[in-house]
């Protein structure tokens, strides 16, 4: 079952120019619409860093759902207020557009319902017009995925599918084979929150990956918190995933009164940018 070639696509592009540098890739998730749209805005912009420190090389714009079954408390909680002050699915497009101002690409997180209810050709269409990568589609597996593969290929789009360390040789394999861009692997690393040490089915899980498709690009989540762990991580994977960490400045900024101030979310940025620049040194 070797030999599965998955296309780097547009956002694994973000993973091998991170390779070329000598690094895993930073992946940084926030949702749209929190704390309200144009302030989520700014803060996704604010992930992909400055002139003068680096940010993310790919970002993940989460769509808020009312039945978030798969998200942790911070990300629910960000979600769901963001949902009650009147978020909706087509504001993921001016996101794309303003990330696409610092020139780095972008993907999405979303459950299916919202492109189903959209239209799954007229979400792909309009994805791609505002220049975003593809989707990551966590509750949707390639077997049921005809609709969107027809409108990925149709857009251009990539595909990023999930496995787990639950996942069969079989499911590995045939999920490497539908991907395009990369593939999510979810290996949970502690309680959703502060987390002290990753866990073994991160690297497990990888290995796994790169003996049954050696050829693909793999990002990992979830859980990482710091650039420590995100050293750890990227020792080993393509790509590290980061969320939480990200989110949970936000609502402390609000909580704070604060909630236009991303400074601690730029310092989150800082620190986990550095932790991947250091996570293949000898």
């Amino acid at each position: 079952m070797s030999g599965v070639l998955t296309s780097a696509g547009k956002s694994g592009q973000a993973y091998l120019r991170a390779r070329e540098e000598g690094r895993a890739a930073l992946v940084g998730y926030l949702p749209v619409g929190y704390p309200d749209v144009p302030t989520s805005y700014r803060a996704l912009a604010a992930l992909c860093g400055d002139g003068d420190s680096p940010g993310v090389d790919l970002v993940e714009i989460g769509l808020p759902y009312s039945d978030p079954m798969m998200d942790g408390p911070v990300i629910q909680r960000a979600g769901t207020s963001a949902l009650e002050r009147g978020v909706r699915t087509r504001d993921v497009f001016g996101a794309i557009e303003a990330i696409a101002a610092t020139g780095t690409p972008a993907v999405a997180m979303t459950y299916w319902n919202l492109v189903d209810h959209y239209g799954v050709d007229a979400f792909a269409r309009d994805f791609a017009n505002a220049g975003g990568c593809g989707l990551i589609t966590p509750d949707l597996t390639p077997n049921e995925a005809d609709d969107w593969m027809a409108a990925s290929d149709a857009h251009g789009l990539d595909r990023i599918f999930l496995v787990a360390p639950s996942s069969s040789d079989e499911r590995i394999v045939s999920t490497a084979r539908a991907c395009r861009g990369w593939v999510y692997a979810t290996a949970v690393m502690g309680v959703t929150g502060a987390r002290q040490s990753t866990s073994s089915a991160a690297p497990e899980l990888v290995a796994r990956l790169r003996d049954l498709a050696p050829d693909v690009l793999v990002g990992v989540g979830l859980g990482v918190s710091n650039g420590d762990q995100a050293a750890e991580v990227g020792a080993f994977a393509d790509g590290v995933i980061v969320g939480s960490a990200f989110v949970r400045t936000l609502l402390a900024a609000e909580d704070a009164g604060r909630p236009d101030d991303l400074s601690a979310l730029r310092e989150v940025v800082a620190d986990l940018a550095a932790g991947v620049r250091r996570s293949r040194e000898s």
